[in-house]
């Protein structure tokens, strides 16, 4: 049985979750194998902040964003941290926003289950909790034709990829909405907001964007050895070592020490 004690939302440059990062950091600078960045993963860090800068123009942010909490399994109890992409505060209520770039629908399927703890955690500081998924569609087949022209490739996936109408017909808590006008309000529904790649450049620009993933494919993923872990951790740990084109909250730390 888990449970969730002490939850706090502090800064970035917070001293504990800064003692983390560098923790962090440090394993990965001695680790041999790191991969090369892919261009991919450079454009979710890029669609991240012009998505977090669009929705500043939105609703008011709060820098408030790293959530510390400590988990009990049983007698053993772990303080970890999260990285919300972002969030708005109120006296009662939060706005969380989870920003993903991904050419895979399934990724939402393990969003939607992180979202959902977090927004119980969170629950623990504030009445109501709305959470809302901003998704940048990098490459998501849009029909059944896309999928089996894809598995017919010269590359095609391990398996085929499902199509996003499948996965919010599997996730009935998951709501496609067209904007953030349309937001659930009820503390219980996960929006999702979908954004296209071009969407992204008419934000940031062409200039200011990776958007050459033609060898992407050839980068080697990188696979990090098994260990304990650190004594802090974002609660993504299968994240941080899928080598999916998701980014998540260690990438970012990677991405701020200039190691990824």
């Amino acid at each position: 049985m888990t449970s969730y004690n002490r939850p706090r939302l502090t800064t970035l440059d917070d001293k504990r979750y800064r003692a983390y990062n560098e923790q962090f950091i440090l394993q990965r600078k001695n680790n041999r194998a790191m991969r090369p960045p892919r261009q991919r993963d450079i454009f979710g860090g890029q669609a991240e902040e012009a998505l977090r800068n669009w929705l500043a123009t939105q609703v008011q942010l709060s820098d408030r964003r790293i959530l510390e909490y400590e988990e009990r399994r049983g007698s053993r109890a772990t303080m970890k941290y999260r990285e919300l992409d972002a969030i708005a505060l109120e006296q009662r209520s939060a706005w969380v926003f989870e920003i993903k770039a991904s050419r895979t629908a399934s990724a939402l399927r393990k969003a939607v289950g992180q979202l959902e703890e977090t927004r119980a955690i969170l629950r623990l500081l504030y009445h109501r909790v709305d959470v809302t998924v901003l998704l940048v569609d990098t490459g998501i087949p849009a029909n059944a034709e896309e999928v089996a022209a894809l598995m017919a490739g010269p590359t095609p996936p391990p398996r085929p990829p499902e199509l996003l109408d499948d996965v919010l017909a599997a996730l009935p808590q998951l709501r496609l909405i067209g904007g953030l006008d349309e937001r659930s309000n009820d503390g219980k529904t996960i929006d999702l907001v979908r954004f296209s790649v071009e969407d992204i450049v008419a934000m940031a620009g062409a200039e200011n964007l990776a958007l050459d993933w033609s060898q992407d494919d050839l980068i080697e993923d990188y696979v990090p050895p098994k260990n304990e872990g650190p004594l802090y951790s974002t609660g993504d740990d299968e994240a941080q070592s899928s080598g999916d084109d998701d980014d998540n909250p260690l990438a970012a730390a990677l991405r701020r020490a200039g190691l990824k």
